[in-house]
């Protein structure tokens, strides 16, 4: 009863209602003016007492609205369902006082009472309005528990627009709907059945089967697609479509997307659409054309505005500057992401905007993009600084990054993942030293931080020190990610470096099954190289050339070791 108190449909207004002078004599008006202090007195009850007896006498709807809405204001739910009653009674033509004994009652957990209310509520519609008001007969029922009781008391209540063919569609789905909500699947299948046989057209039904849609209800979808086969709305092969996608049924949905370009050319979501699917099938040109169309709906000085085609909008702009990107024209890839204005995006437009500037030979302007990224969220200066971090790695300028990890560390001395890159930084450009002091910071701190244990153990055993005791930290980095490949890896170069081959070609062969990367097969053609396996090193060499072209470990092995890529 408090959501029915506090609901927008009962919000008491404050201000009073206009009396109709022609029918209130002095002793009604008199009433009503001492309901009215009542009212602003606080006294609600007999602000009440005084409307309704006002009401009754002059017949008029704004007084016993009036008369509701103080007795909802004192939380007199029954008060408030005696004015609506007597309203009803008085004007039994009324659709509002109908609404209002109707929703009181749901508000009073009477649901079987609820029947002839709802049916004198919606009886006393035109049939124009009557479709729309059916269809919203759920939403009243959202917060009863007794779902099966409102099925019921429902289908009394629509017996009369199930007969009736402007409204048998939407009675029997609005019935299908409830059904559903009291976990009764079939019936509502066979309720969204009766609905398209009622009228064929008719939407309500097809909008109740695809929710029904699963691969135990066959029916349902098949329901759906009669309906497609005819000249459907373009809402519904949308709705259809969207169901497909969560289902992951991605060339059904990309069919379907086809369809409803050529049924509706003008219908800008199709294209949008089609085109991500286009695009994640590998097909960019296709996909370019489709976010083209999109683009060029969208931005027509008749398309409307709002934050649904803004998203749209900056989704098309990303998918084109991707496929400029595949195509090789960079600067046609900046572009589409200078079109992207919102700030939401501004983190990842600007990052991949940093991406491409590198690969254009421009660092510096790009590691300035990425700074003057604005911050939005309390994690967006971390992700600038692991955006940078990441890019001067990718182009292999160690010192750079460890210098901004050096500066960001000022600010967060205790920031773990910034110490793990410092000391990845620190041994790339000769500080080994200072790496192992870092990485035994953070295990101190973080006893469980097996990345750690990992780089410090691997690191000794590639530089052939302190053996048994880089095996004492990756045995510890096992313990705690038992049976990961890289930490595998990393003890099968252990082996290696203490003489074992047999044993690191065994674990490097599970590593590499396990997870095939590029440095787990720099390592595994290494060790099959120097056993005298030399097809099987080049064999494993070319696995991991496909799977990472420019890695620098990969590349650096087969160079070392007089073999060309």
């Amino acid at each position: 009863m408090a959501a029915l108190f506090s609901s927008s449909a009962f919000a008491a207004d404050t201000k009073a209602p206009e009396p109709n002078n022609s029918r209130l004599d002095a002793p009604l008006f008199f009433e009503f003016l001492v309901g009215e202090l009542n009212a602003k007195a606080g006294n609600n009850a007999g602000a009440f007492a005084y409307m309704l007896n006002a009401a009754r006498r002059s017949q008029s709807p704004q007084l016993y609205e009036r008369a509701i809405d103080l007795a909802l204001q004192d939380r007199e739910g029954q008060a408030a369902l005696e004015a609506a009653q007597s309203w009803s009674k008085a004007f039994p033509n009324s659709q509002e006082a109908h609404r209002y004994v109707f929703q009181i009652l749901i508000g009073l957990n009477r649901i079987a009472d609820t029947s002839d209310p709802l049916k004198r509520m919606l009886a006393s519609l035109p049939v124009t309005d009557r479709v729309a008001a059916i269809s919203q007969v759920p939403r009243y029922f959202v917060r009863s528990s007794e779902k099966k009781l409102v099925v019921k008391v429902v289908e009394q209540a629509l017996a009369p627009d199930l007969a009736a063919r402007a409204t048998s569609a939407a009675a029997w789905a609005t019935i299908g709907v409830l059904r559903l909500a009291a976990s009764d699947p079939a019936g509502a299948l066979e309720a969204a059945q009766s609905g398209a046989q009622a009228d064929p057209r008719a939407q309500e039904p097809v909008v109740l089967a695809i929710a029904l849609m699963n691969p135990k209800t066959p029916e349902a979808e098949a329901l759906v697609r009669k309906y497609l086969l005819g000249k459907p709305a373009p809402e519904m092969r949308m709705a259809y479509t969207r169901t497909l996608l969560i289902t992951q049924r991605y060339p059904e949905a990309s069919a379907q997307m086809i369809l409803l370009t050529q049924e509706k050319p003008d219908f800008p979501e199709a294209w949008l659409i089609r085109g991500s699917l286009e695009f994640e099938a590998k097909a960019p040109a296709q996909a370019e054309i489709s976010l083209k169309n999109y683009v060029r709906l969208a931005t027509s000085p008749s398309a409307a505005k709002n934050p649904a085609s803004e998203r749209g909008l900056a989704q098309a702009y990303w998918l084109l500057a991707q496929i400029a990107e595949l195509g090789q024209n960079l600067d046609g890839a900046l572009s589409y992401l200078a079109l992207i204005e919102s700030e939401q995006d501004a983190m990842r437009v600007q990052t991949h905007k940093a991406m491409i500037l590198a690969r254009q030979g421009k660092v510096d302007a790009a590691r300035a993009a990425i700074r003057a990224t604005p911050e939005l969220h309390n994690e967006d200066v971390r992700t600038k600084i692991n955006t940078e971090i990441a890019l001067l790695r990718e182009f292999k300028q160690y010192r750079a990054a460890y210098d901004v990890l050096t500066e960001a560390l000022t600010r967060q001395p205790q920031e773990t993942d910034f110490l793990y890159e410092k000391a990845l930084m620190a041994e790339k450009i000769g500080k080994t030293d200072e790496m192992e002091q870092l990485l035994r910071q953070i295990i101190a701190a973080k006893p469980d931080h097996f990345q750690s244990y990992n780089a410090l153990g691997y690191s000794l055993a590639d530089r052939g020190l302190r053996l048994p005791e880089a095996r004492t930290l990756i045995a510890k980095a096992l313990e705690l990610l038992p049976n990961d490949p890289d930490l595998i890896d990393s003890l099968a170069w252990l082996e290696y470096r203490s003489g074992n081959t047999a044993e690191a070609l065994r674990l490097l062969e599970v590593a590499f099954k396990a997870r095939p990367n590029a440095d787990i097969a720099a390592h595994l053609g290494e060790v099959q190289w120097k056993s005298g396996q030399r097809d099987a090193a080049n064999a494993t060499w070319q696995e991991g050339l496909k799977i990472s072209p420019k890695n620098e470990t990969l590349l650096e092995t087969m160079n070392r070791l007089r073999t060309q890529p």
